[in-house]
């Protein structure tokens, strides 16, 4: 686990050192700072996870110093407010500026402690829903399927979650990059630091180094993503749109573990793993000059394919009723059943737009479809909107035997996951006895509790 870095600010020696010797004991890295200068020198070399701020400094005073971070938009961390002559109005300043809270003294190092627990936490629980409100598929536990070639990078992912290499994650639009970042994140010892994402192709034009590397101006310092996301893990969308300036900043930062802020003229140290995603053939972008050799091999340490959804078709039954539940548990929809024929379709579709396309399909059945099953008409009708219907069916160049099998793996697998691994649920919806189902199982290798689960 990464040590929290808090800083503290207090103009009286003898507190310094009792908050130090405190919080140091319970496991956090600790930086002070006896004036509103020095507090300024601290936020610009390391930006804080948190900071205590005493009001009355020799220099300047606490609520100014506040007003001026406030101004230049890095109160993205909480501040915790200290003062052993408090009044009700400043204490309201104080919040209106941004503060989490506002602590008397004499502190209590109970009290202390469990504030700077509960404002990390807000601040953790803050920046995960960003993150989780602008991932295109949303934070899963765990990527979504069982075949092996889904199956071998979850236990690929898992053993690189205990090292702190980079990784590089290819696959189509769509096909779940951002779900393996994710779960590479919460598998490793970073897991309780932030995960920030960055869409390449979203940074301000004009100048994306100041979104990435942050900006210094005067007092004021602007933090990017790359502090943001330190002792945590930066994940870089479609990071071949990066320009050639950008690629070799970049490349710096991360050979480094430091770079220099726009404006800026001391280097900032920071401690990141990096996984960059991209669509495109980097090799292919390095040949055409488009693409740093230096920086695709640093990146490229353990490459991750992705497979597009239609090489991995006997998923869709568990991805739909992952997201039937999703959606009935987050947006209140009306949970429905697609039929067999409906799976059918969906298994034989070619999924241009992979698991995002699967997912905005069940979320259009479950807003606007009629209440009941969601039969291969209303499939039809909804792929053929998109222009792209139903192109080659899974299986049709097996043997006739072996393609029967793979649909009636698919067929029980979705019944099993949206009847919680009812034996009897499924016997019912299947037309089947239960006896026939059971032996049935146990041919295909389908447990329905882990099925279920």
């Amino acid at each position: 686990m990464i040590s929290k870095h808090i800083l503290v600010v207090d103009d009286e020696p003898e507190i310094l050192s009792l908050l130090k010797e405190i919080l140091e004991e319970d496991g956090f890295d600790v930086a002070l700072a006896e004036n509103a200068e020095h507090a300024r020198k601290a936020r610009r070399a390391r930006r804080p996870d948190l900071t205590l701020l005493d009001i009355w400094l020799p220099d300047t005073d606490g609520i100014e110093l506040l007003k001026e971070w406030a101004e230049g938009s890095v109160l993205d961390n909480p501040v915790i407010v200290m003062s052993g002559h408090g009044t009700v109005e400043t204490a309201v300043e104080a919040t209106r500026l941004g503060a989490y809270d506002f602590i008397e003294k004499p502190l209590s190092t109970a009290k202390l402690l469990l504030t700077i627990r509960r404002a990390l936490e807000v601040a953790s629980l803050r920046w995960e829903n960003i993150g989780l409100q602008r991932a295109s598929q949303q934070a899963l536990d765990e990527p979504i399927g069982n075949h092996p070639a889904i199956a071998g990078l979850r236990e690929q992912v898992q053993k690189m979650a205990a090292h702190n290499t980079p990784a590089l994650i290819t696959g189509e639009p769509g096909s779940g990059k951002e779900a393996f970042a994710r779960y590479l994140h919460r598998r490793s010892a970073r897991a309780s630091s932030p995960f920030v994402a960055v869409g390449i192709a979203g940074l301000a034009a004009e100048n994306p180094a100041l979104e990435v590397f942050g900006s210094e101006e005067g007092n004021s310092v602007h933090y990017g993503f790359l502090e943001r996301a330190n002792g945590g893990t930066l994940f870089l969308k479609d990071v071949a749109d990066l320009d050639q300036n950008m690629q070799a900043r970049l490349l710096s930062a991360l050979e480094n573990n430091m770079f220099l802020r726009v404006g800026g003229r001391e280097p900032v140290a920071v401690d990141i793993r990096v996984i960059g995603a991209t669509r495109r053939d980097l090799l292919a972008d390095i040949q055409a000059g488009r693409f740093r050799d230096d920086l695709y091999y640093h990146l490229n340490v353990v490459p991750l394919h992705v497979p597009a959804l239609r090489a991995h078709a006997q998923d869709i039954p568990a991805l739909l009723a992952f997201y039937i539940d999703r959606f009935g548990e987050q947006e209140g929809l009306p949970r429905r059943t697609f039929t067999a024929r409906a799976i059918h379709c969906l298994c034989g579709y070619r999924w241009p737009g992979n698991v995002r396309e699967l997912k905005n399909l069940v979320q259009r059945a479950l807003i606007l479809g009629e209440s009941g099953d969601i039969d291969s008409g209303e499939i039809e009708s909804a792929l053929g909107e998109q222009g792209n219907p139903p192109q080659t069916v899974p299986g049709l160049d097996r043997p006739l035997r072996e393609a029967r099998e793979m649909f009636e793996r698919a067929y029980l697998e979705y019944h099993l996951q949206i009847s919680a691994g009812s034996v009897s649920k499924v016997a019912e919806r299947a037309g089947m006895e239960r006896t026939h189902l059971y032996r049935k199982l146990r041919i295909l290798g389908l447990d329905p509790k882990q099925v279920g689960r």
